[in-house]
């Protein structure tokens, strides 16, 4: 080399002994992830889960921080709080999403889903269409968990629709009022922290709900029955915003896609085996647990279909992207 060179080509090794340095000392991507359900429930054990994972097979280039109980942002206001990148990442349940975008409501139309294989099936047309909605506010999908399907619980048995004529039934929602209503039952609004209260001053007698929601409520001090008519079952999605996840090397993002999609399984089998626990539970502890009964069953499947074309004519070409390819497939 000659040596008049010598001065550029120092330069130059020197400018990439810098870059070199800047990028070895550069953080790892610190994410919060906020949740509003318990610590110690699946959901947040398979968000704590798919973080460890992914620090450790990215050589800690992405690590997060799961912040439960609603105490990073309330459950319902976490999807508007990702999309601002406040926190990066959040867990938060499709039905209350479904305001803003209407696809997120799929899961929530009672009676079309008859069991975890329906609910998978649903999950796999729903998530492009929920992909391309999300994606206009800057969300980006990760995976979802389900929760167990929804059941009835009674005071008194009941074989058909009409024995469920005159109950007070428990609602919390639009479509759970609308269902008492369409069975002639007296709806009440009771928000979930009140279900004891209202049972023990009889406010209640009757209300749908899932088996994990049973136990840790301890209906059985009230309840004598419950169905297991899988009325629906809700997802939880995991979402990120979209400029955090871009940020990410495409290695990072890439495996970060692969063990999430671990965690989506190891979220549904949880959800199973959830159920299983804690309708022995409830058997255990004196309530007759029975799958729904077949007149009930006819009436249900009729106001599922009802539900359905009504959520069709409101929401338009991007429910039939969901609708059409979930039922020729059964």
């Amino acid at each position: 080399m000659r040596r008049r060179n010598m001065p550029v080509a120092l330069a130059a090794a020197l400018a990439g002994w810098s870059t070199a340095r800047h990028c070895l000392a550069a953080p790892p991507a610190a994410w919060t992830v906020a949740t509003g359900y318990k610590a110690d429930g699946y959901h947040a054990s398979t968000l704590a889960w798919l973080g460890a994972a992914v620090e450790q097979a990215t050589g800690g280039a992405l690590r997060w921080t799961v912040v439960a109980e609603g105490k990073r942002v309330p459950l319902a206001k976490i999807p508007e709080a990702v999309a601002t990148g406040q926190p990066e990442a959040g867990e938060c349940i499709m039905t209350t999403m479904a305001s803003t975008w209407p696809v997120c409501g799929a899961d929530a139309i009672p009676f079309m889903t008859r069991h975890m294989n329906d609910a998978r099936r649903l999950w796999k047309v729903q998530r492009p269409v929920v992909e391309k909605a999300l994606a206009s506010a800057g969300l980006v999908p990760l995976y979802t968990a389900p929760w167990p399907g929804q059941g009835l619980y009674c005071t008194e048995p009941v074989r058909s629709a009409s024995d469920l004529r005159g109950r007070r039934m428990r609602t919390y929602n639009a479509t759970t009022r609308r269902i008492a209503e369409m069975l002639e039952a007296v709806p009440v609004e009771v928000p979930m922290a009140e279900v004891g209260q209202a049972l023990e001053s009889g406010r209640i007698d009757s209300m749908i709900t899932s088996s994990v929601t049973g136990v840790e409520q301890q209906v059985w001090r009230w309840m004598r029955h419950f169905y297991d008519l899988n009325a629906w079952m809700p997802k939880n999605l995991v979402m990120v915003h979209h400029g955090a996840h871009q940020s990410l090397d495409p290695a990072v993002r890439q495996t970060l896609a692969e063990l999430s999609l671990q965690a989506e399984q190891r979220g549904w089998a949880a959800a199973e085996k959830a159920a299983q626990q804690s309708a022995q539970t409830l058997a255990g502890n004196g309530i007759q647990v029975e799958p729904t009964p077949t007149q009930l069953r006819g009436t249900l499947v009729r106001m599922g279909e009802r539900f359905a074309r009504e959520w069709v004519r409101e929401v338009g070409p991007q429910a039939n992207q969901i609708f059409i390819p979930y039922f020729s497939q059964q």
